[in-house]
């Protein structure tokens, strides 16, 4: 079918070239389960040969997340993780890393238990910090590992800035752009190389499946990581792929309540005298909020807050009814986690202290509940606890 591609990113979301199955007019993507595909002769195969090298599912996921990223080439796999591991397989033994600091828990063990094993090393820096970054850079760097906004801190890097760094030396740019997904950022537009996701997020958006994708914009690259996905095997299922379709469909209505939200709640917890500080790139005092305005179309949905200790989050948590308390984030309903057992238990805890990742830090990813009323939850909560510890201190 053809389709108009100049259409606007909301638009693109519904209107592509998998609205409906050209076969039969179906209004939406067929889940094709063969793991296998008949071929007509020895010596003429077929588009697809075997489900773990390529099927019509997945691909139409992969052609979309291509297409909204702004890349020539998506690829999807079965969690972010493994679309991290894979495309960290572009390294070689003997090549070194410079990464953010404040990086996913996951990503940081990657990196420092499984890469380093293969003779891969690293440097952590504070990517806001471009001064930092240079003086980190060695003969060897091949790779500038860029989450922006970080987890769980949000600090925020300039992509363009650490892309033009890095091909001054030769390297590739990563950018794991889970947390504002194409409809807030594409870095691929700001020099980047290699954009990452953990779809279970965002672009799923429901809680309801576990996936991951890489977008590329260069043929070279391309091909680099169909091998390497063909190769270590850690596809998307097809089920899987055809959820995350589904949630992506409503991505921008999405993103555009949970980003109002998201500043609402931000401000009432800045104003708050029991909350020792707020980060969120959407607040003007943030150290990147310029850059962030500049680069992206929004300051995203999540957002980490301190409390006055640790059993004041032990308490917010029991105190709070709205927010389910889990691992992950972006999803329709709003998720309370504690970074320190959650997201972060990989790193240790002198490590996470350093990042300033303490241990009365919560990050919240805002859904699509009234704003008002996680307020109203969060006001109560906060207030009982005050209550509480005033009277202990006055007995």
């Amino acid at each position: 079918m053809t389709i108009e591609h100049n259409f606007s990113f909301e638009t693109k979301l519904l209107h592509n070239e998998h609205k409906y199955d050209p076969t039969n007019g179906a209004v939406s993507v067929p889940i094709q389960h063969a793991s296998t595909f008949h071929q007509h002769s020895v010596d003429e195969f077929g588009k697809y040969d075997y489900g773990r090298s390529a099927n019509p599912t997945r691909e139409a996921f992969e052609t979309v997340i291509a297409n909204l990223e702004e890349g020539t080439n998506g690829y999807a796999f079965s969690s972010g993780m493994a679309a991290i591991s894979t495309a960290f397989l572009l390294l070689s033994q003997g090549d070194h890393v410079v990464i953010t600091e404040d990086v996913y828990g996951g990503t940081y063990r990657m990196v420092t238990e499984v890469l380093s094993r293969f003779g891969i090393e690293h440097t952590f820096v504070d990517m806001t910090d471009l001064t930092a970054v240079k003086q980190a850079i060695r003969p060897n760097t091949k790779v500038f590992y860029v989450e922006t906004p970080s987890n769980p801190l949000l600090k925020v890097t300039d992509i363009r800035a650490i892309s033009d760094i890095a091909k001054s030396v030769g390297a590739l740019t990563f950018v794991d752009n889970t947390f504002l997904t194409p409809a807030l950022q594409k870095p691929l537009l700001l020099g980047a190389d290699v954009v990452l996701h953990s779809a279970t997020k965002f672009l799923s958006g429901h809680s309801d499946v576990v996936a991951g994708a890489i977008v590329v914009n260069d043929s070279d690259l391309a091909k680099q990581i169909g091998f390497l996905q063909n190769s270590f095997g850690a596809v998307l299922g097809v089920q899987d792929a055809w959820l995350v379709l589904r949630g992506i469909k409503t991505l921008s209505v999405r993103m555009n309540f949970s980003i109002k939200s998201a500043l609402q709640i931000a401000n009432f917890l800045q104003n708050h005298p029991s909350v020792k500080k707020v980060y969120y790139p959407g607040l003007t005092d943030h150290p990147q909020y310029e850059i962030q305005k500049e680069q992206s179309e929004g300051a995203g949905a999540v957002l980490s807050f301190e409390l006055e200790s640790e059993e004041a989050v032990k308490q917010f948590v029991e105190l709070t009814e709205i927010p389910v308390f889990a691992v992950s984030l972006g999803a329709v309903e709003s998720i309370l986690s504690y970074p320190a057992k959650m997201s972060h238990a990989a790193m240790p805890i002198e490590q996470r202290l350093k990042r300033g990742i303490s241990q009365s830090l919560l990050r919240l990813s805002v859904g699509l509940e009234h704003p008002d009323d996680i307020i109203k939850d969060f006001s109560v909560a906060l207030e009982t606890i005050a209550a509480k510890n005033q009277g202990e201190i006055v007995r």
